[in-house]
């Protein structure tokens, strides 16, 4: 008599798992358990080792191998990717709806299946017809070995991988995907984590790299539960602005590659183009001495990145001081306006206080909040840098400028672009030992000092 299986409540925010119905989970969500089918355990597991391959190894003697890297054709998708797609790997993107994350991924399908090789496009919220209109507007020829298939069923798309044995597989998106082994709706907690890992079975099993396309939530997080985040080797996120042309893509996650990387595209008609000179692109339009606009840069990956930071200081009409900040840390703005007020002597109680990174760009890290309190010092006394002046460094609670990473190779890009002055703090103006021409090295050791120094 076969085994009747048992129901477990899982919740849809967390995916935790209770043997009984709970009003509110253990993350805090309310009324977000529901009731799904737990599959008892097969028999015969593969997983499972036997008693002469269950030994472990000395780590000394694991050899290293280099990973085979699939060219999707686009460099700057490469170069997020660590220098392209490693065979077998799983790779997640997620971004806003529109952002361009299915034409991306069209136009890396087609260069690869340019190549001769068999690429399986797996769309669950799209047709043929528009998967076709698509790559007719963004590619210039889509070649045979580029097969599409409108399919929402994990198993039928496992079977396909075995007839076709695609080089690439894409998965659009896995919020779309179910599973006939669990009965919950697609896009569930439960269907979400059981498509993941039978898309890392077919990925790992026959050595196809795979991209995942994800939903997000309203905040920009990714939709789901958080195991699929851990179980892929790596984690994009695609983000801009819909009224901007400019498309950022970084890495959250790459297990084959640094995960502070990003890639630059520009939106067109034929599609996503790259951007080979981001700093250009970020201070293109920069007026030159401006009140309130400052150069920051930070090192992404591998690149160094400038761009303008802006700031608007102006009288408060009613009630308390607005504080808000676009691209930049809300948190870190508040930091910096109180060591403003305590250690140079600024009034900016009454002042509302505006702070905007044009480009779009959200820098990681702590090396522009130079640039962020230039800005507001050059807004309230409404001056601007006499030369092209560029700012960098951490502000410490007591008002010292603490070092920043790659300061060199920022200095060098920023005389490279033509930039007279560089203003960074005194620990990393000591350890650059060569003389970049025609760009001025000033060490700070702390906000007042920088101020000085900005105002000559």
């Amino acid at each position: 008599m076969a085994k009747k299986s048992k129901s477990v409540f899982v919740c849809q925010e967390c995916g935790y798992e209770s043997p009984t119905w709970m009003g509110q989970c253990i993350c805090g969500a309310w009324n977000s358990f529901v009731e799904e089918k737990a599959l008892p355990a097969p028999k015969e597991d593969s997983r499972r080792r036997t008693s002469e391959s269950a030994k472990p190894t000395k780590l000394k003697e694991v050899g290293t191998r280099d990973y085979q890297r699939l060219n999707t054709g686009i460099g700057e998708l490469n170069r997020v990717l660590g220098g392209g797609l490693v065979k077998g790997s799983l790779v997640l993107i997620s971004g806003e709806p529109g952002i361009g994350k299915s034409t991306i991924i069209i136009q890396a399908a087609s260069n690869i299946a340019q190549t001769g090789q068999k690429v399986l496009y797996v769309s669950g919220e799209e047709s043929e017809e528009q998967i076709k209109l698509r790559a007719d507007r963004v590619c210039e020829d889509i070649p045979d070995t580029l097969l599409v298939m409108p399919e929402t069923n994990m198993e039928n798309v496992e079977i396909a991988c075995e007839n076709i044995k695609p080089a690439f597989l894409i998965i659009d998106s896995i919020q779309t995907m179910y599973s006939d082994e669990i009965d919950s709706a697609p896009g569930s907690v439960s269907q979400v984590r059981a498509c993941g890992n039978k898309l890392l079975k077919i990925g790992k099993t026959n050595n196809i790299p795979t991209f995942i396309v994800a939903h997000v939530t309203k905040s920009g997080d990714l939709a789901g539960p958080k195991t699929v985040e851990h179980l892929v080797d790596c984690v994009l996120n695609f983000s801009g602005e819909r009224d901007q042309e400019l498309r950022i893509l970084r890495s959250f996650k790459n297990r084959f590659g640094t995960t502070s990387e990003i890639g630059a595209f520009m939106m067109a008609e034929s599609g996503l183009e790259e951007v080979r000179d981001i700093s250009g692109t970020f201070l293109e339009g920069k007026e030159e001495e401006s009140e309130g606009s400052v150069t920051a840069a930070v090192y992404e990956g591998s690149r160094p990145v400038m761009f303008e930071v802006q700031a608007l200081v102006t009288p408060a009409n009613i009630g308390f001081a607005r504080r808000t900040a676009v691209g930049a840390d809300n948190t870190r703005l508040s930091m910096i306006l109180a060591v403003l007020e305590k250690k140079i002597g600024l009034n900016l109680v009454n002042q509302d206080v505006y702070v905007n990174v044009v480009g779009g760009l959200k820098p990681d890290g702590t090396s522009i909040d130079l640039a962020v309190a230039l800005a507001i010092y050059s807004s309230l006394k409404s001056i601007s840098a006499p030369k092209k002046t560029i700012a960098m460094g951490e502000i410490g609670l007591t008002g010292d400028l603490r070092n920043v990473r790659f300061a060199e190779k920022i200095v060098k890009e920023a005389a490279r672009m033509g930039y007279e002055r560089a203003i960074i703090p005194i620990n990393n103006a000591k350890t650059i030992k060569e003389n970049f021409s025609g760009i001025e090295i000033i060490g700070v050791k702390n906000i007042r000092e920088a101020i000085k120094c900005f105002t000559k």
